[in-house]
């Protein structure tokens, strides 16, 4: 049986996937996927410029699909992500790490840390903040390079692009 350690690793392969779909759109290169019972419930990447819309952050994305996967068929469901993992390849900013905490998410996964806008550890540490509602359990760093990776490609891009 596999350790938790490559099921992880598993999961994030498939949220890279997501940023480089980013990344080859022209999006900042963040990929998210969410995990219920072991199988894939929803899978987003950052869509900001595509949509004209600054809340359409890959996680966002993804709480609304798992969200919607959760409750389909079952009367009274608010779609509460509980027992769901997000695996996303950039720590969450202040209103993604506040949209798990709503959506009563189990856990977080994150590769690359965001020292400018990170809300899970960077600048704050909301998902594990005891005075809030829930907490989130957090594993950082996993494929950490591979994220970081895809982010470095996107804005060597627009600096030589600004040259």
């Amino acid at each position: 049986m596999a350790n938790k350690t490559s099921i992880h690793e598993h999961f994030m392969k498939e949220a890279v996937k997501q940023a480089a779909i980013a990344l080859d759109k022209g999006e900042v290169p963040v990929g998210a996927v969410i995990v219920h019972g072991n199988r894939i419930i929803a899978r987003a990447h950052n869509q900001m410029e595509t949509l004209r819309d600054p809340t359409a952050h890959a996680e966002m994305i993804a709480i609304t699909q798992a969200a919607e996967t959760l409750s389909e068929g079952k009367k009274g469901h608010r779609g509460s992500l509980e027992g769901a993992t997000l695996y996303v390849t950039l720590e969450p900013c202040t209103m993604c790490a506040g949209a798990l905490i709503l959506s009563k998410c189990k856990n977080l996964v994150y590769g690359a840390k965001d020292p400018k806008a990170g809300a899970c550890e960077s600048l704050y540490r909301i998902p594990t903040d005891e005075r809030l509602n829930h907490q989130i359990n957090v594993i950082r760093g996993v494929l950490e390079d591979e994220a970081r990776f895809l982010l470095q490609e996107f804005f060597r891009s627009l600096r030589k692009e600004k040259r």
